[in-house]
């Protein structure tokens, strides 16, 4: 089967069960052995116990999320944030799948797979990540699209001006700008900032500026558990700072990722046969 977007969408099309699309695939329905379990991933081999203490200010390696298939807890919600006058017009203006179907949601990443974004690609198609580390910075790769960011480690400051009209301001990113450090031996504390304001938060459209500043804290329990908060400040959409919830990760044995990739080929392809006939359905939830 091919571990596609696009393919999962063609098979849930009939019952708008697109908002609940990521936990659609499932792994492989047969246990991997022999040779091929170099090469595949298999979501039923779950890690249990806790493996023993956390190693000192590392979280290199491989980590299924709450859509692997691994069994990890669910995610823990966030708060629900108060918005400003601008906010509630942006918000507005974005119609999510959830309440208006493929064929009238305008999210630009479920009608052109375009990418995700931060911090939506910390929470919406959450299947798993990995962590390299480098002599000046620390990797972070999403499965899901097979995105990679950078966080530098070397005590730079992040920029302040990202998106601005003057010269010599960075550009913002769709992953914007991230520096890290250390808070004890377990928890790497991320501050990113430089948001490309063309992307949404997170799949009910909440929208962002080029100035948002996003927290995570990734603290790693023990050897094989994994949590991620995170928290939201962006004054000018945003009267205050609000944590977008918590999702738990657990180690993965042998490493390897699926392929999950959100294919515009295909996409087109459902959306021109069977999301745009069907027509649009508001939701009045």
């Amino acid at each position: 089967m091919r571990n596609s977007w696009g393919s999962s969408i063609l098979i849930l099309a009939g019952a708008l069960a697109l908002s609940t699309l990521a936990s659609a695939q499932t792994p492989q329905s047969q246990p991997t052995t022999g040779e091929n379990s170099k090469w595949m991933y298999n979501g039923r081999n779950r890690i249990t116990g806790s493996g023993g203490p956390a190693p000192v200010r590392d979280l290199t390696g491989t980590w299924a999320g709450p859509r692997s298939g691994a069994g990890v807890p669910d995610s823990r919600s966030g708060e629900k944030p108060s918005l400003t006058p601008l906010g509630q017009q942006l918000l507005s203006e974005n119609k999510s799948l959830t309440n208006f179907s493929p064929a009238g949601t305008n999210d630009p990443f479920v009608r052109t797979c375009d990418p995700l974004g931060f911090p939506r690609a910390d929470l919406d198609e959450i299947r798993g990540i990995s962590f390299s580390t480098m002599s000046d910075r620390i990797v972070l790769m999403y499965q899901f699209q097979q995105v990679w960011r950078e966080i530098w480690m070397d005590g730079r400051e992040l920029p302040k001006n990202a998106g601005e009209a003057e010269k010599g301001a960075p550009d913002p990113r769709y992953f914007g700008y991230s520096v890290g450090h250390w808070e004890g031996d377990h928890t790497l504390v991320v501050d990113t900032t430089g948001l490309d304001d063309r992307t949404w938060i997170d799949r009910d459209g909440h929208p962002h500026t080029a100035g948002a500043h996003v927290q995570e804290r990734f603290t790693r329990t023990d050897h094989n558990n994994l949590e991620l908060t995170i928290t939201f400040d962006d004054p000018k959409i945003y009267a205050k700072p609000f944590s977008l919830g918590t999702i738990y990760f657990r180690w993965i044995p042998n490493q390897i990722f699926d392929e999950k990739l959100c294919i515009p080929s295909e996409t087109i392809e459902y959306l021109k046969s069977v999301g745009d006939p069907a027509g649009t359905s508001v939701s009045t939830k």
